[in-house]
């Protein structure tokens, strides 16, 4: 999949749970749906992504989500 596609998805999720009280859970509500709905091949190349490329393009929320709950 296109990785811009992607990081656009991922920062539309982060979009949703930006607006949560507390951020830690945000992380992890961010985290739990990528888990669920992205299949292993997303996730691993967004994982990829952010590995090879310090601006990512990814909104802060969403980055630190994903380095800190997603593997």
């Amino acid at each position: 999949m296109d990785i811009q596609h992607l990081v656009k998805m991922a920062n539309q999720i982060g979009d949703f749970f930006r607006s949560y009280p507390d951020v830690e859970q945000a992380k992890q509500d961010i985290a739990s749906h990528l888990t669920r709905f992205w299949a292993p091949q997303m996730r691993a190349q967004i994982i990829q992504h952010i590995n090879e490329h310090p601006d990512s393009g990814l909104q802060p929320l969403v980055l630190n989500a994903i380095r800190e709950h997603v593997h």
